[in-house]
């Protein structure tokens, strides 16, 4: 049977979600947790298949903590907020459930993922899909970026410069977070601040990778990393 946990931090809300997975008989339950850090050290023990996620959670939104993980299961996204629906998206999403939940929405749900084939019967949940692009927010905007027009991404705090072939787009995220987005074989973190587009790399010399006229530094802890990239031992982020 496929197993799945709910992380949601309203207890109206977990009941509802738990009621509709009794009442379905179809899944298997194996546990709720209200935040995602207690979620993220479930993960850590015990294979799940499904993540009933609610997007607003303390400490961590259900976003940040998909990009926190490397090999996500898949997610039904449980919300009260429908304009999250462009940027979850980015993420292998099963389907996006606006609160209050009714049982009859949630058993769409559950045919899908069952009837549907989503699980095969091995019962592991399928690779990412393969993307060649992310949606930023910025400015209540979503800016569709294929991976082939950036540049460069510059972090400043919480915030970044993501510098494409034809403008900047600042947004609301940290490199951390970007990180767990962007395909490792096509960007490497070159310093603290900086992460750059391997395709767009025109040279490296010294302590500075020239990306197309624009200098960029190699932070100290990123050298060994850019020289095995240089001699093609690795690359990545």
């Amino acid at each position: 049977m496929i197993k799945c946990i709910i992380i949601e931090d309203e207890p109206l809300a977990q009941d509802v979600i738990k009621s509709h997975l009794e009442r379905s008989g179809r899944l298997l339950l194996k546990g709720v947790y209200r935040n995602a850090l207690e979620a993220k050290e479930a993960l850590e023990k015990e294979e799940v298949d499904l993540i009933f996620l609610d997007i607003q959670l303390p400490g961590m939104t259900g976003l940040e903590f998909l990009r926190s993980l490397h090999n996500p299961p898949l997610v039904v996204f449980t919300t009260s907020y429908p304009e999250y629906a462009l940027e979850s998206y980015e993420f292998n999403v099963i389907d996006y459930l606006l609160k209050p939940v009714s049982y009859e929405r949630f058993s769409k749900t559950i045919n899908k993922i069952i009837d549907g084939n989503i699980f095969k019967t091995s019962v592991y949940p399928l690779k990412p899909v393969f993307r060649d692009h992310i949606f930023i927010r910025s400015n209540s905007k979503f800016f569709r970026i294929g991976f082939s027009e950036i540049l460069y991404i510059e972090g400043m705090k919480d915030y970044l410069k993501i510098h494409t072939l034809e403008h900047v787009i600042v947004t609301h995220q940290t490199m951390a977070e970007m990180e767990g987005i962007l395909p490792p074989d096509q960007f490497i973190r070159i310093h603290k601040s900086y992460i750059v587009a391997v395709a767009h790399i025109k040279a490296v010399f010294g302590n500075s990778v020239d990306m197309d006229r624009i200098l960029l530094p190699i932070g100290l802890n990123y050298k060994e990393r850019i020289m095995n990239f240089v001699a093609g031992k690795s690359s990545g982020l």
